[in-house]
């Protein structure tokens, strides 16, 4: 088990995991062995994610995500088998965890009288700066 939050846990067989020859550092190491883990989670399918989190989930995995609802994670960012492993996992929990947060609600809220007049203020005095860069024209006496 995966522990995500308090109320989420993920069964580690919802989750499949494929090793792939990675480009990248490690030389002849990178020709001979697979160490490129490409991590599947089926979120649309999944019996541990609640509703709302699932649709959070599936809108922030952006292109991530198949037309299925497959997650797609690739970690190719070290040598081992192992820590591309533990990466791609902790990518996951982190996906998962911004989606169970709720947004918070905005609320409307109105300017006050006092950034009302603040603003017209420095608007008037806008106009008076640019009215006196007009040309300046001489006097006939």
């Amino acid at each position: 088990m995966i522990h995500i939050t308090r109320t989420i846990t993920i069964n580690e067989g919802e989750i499949q995991e494929y090793f792939v020859r990675s480009s990248g550092p490690g030389g002849q190491n990178v020709n001979k062995v697979a160490t490129a883990v490409q991590l599947r989670f089926d979120v649309a399918n999944s019996r541990s994610l609640p509703e709302e989190v699932r649709t959070r989930l599936i809108s922030l995995a952006g292109n991530r995500i198949t037309e299925d609802g497959i997650l797609i994670i690739d970690a190719r960012r070290f040598r081992t088998q192992g820590r591309n492993r533990e990466n791609a996992i902790d990518r996951l929990v982190e996906l998962i965890r911004n989606a169970a947060q709720r947004p918070k609600f905005r609320r409307r809220t109105r300017p006050t009288l006092t950034s009302k007049i603040r603003r017209l203020e420095s608007k008037r005095h806008g106009a008076e700066s640019k009215r006196l860069r007009g040309p300046v024209y001489p006097c006939n006496e």
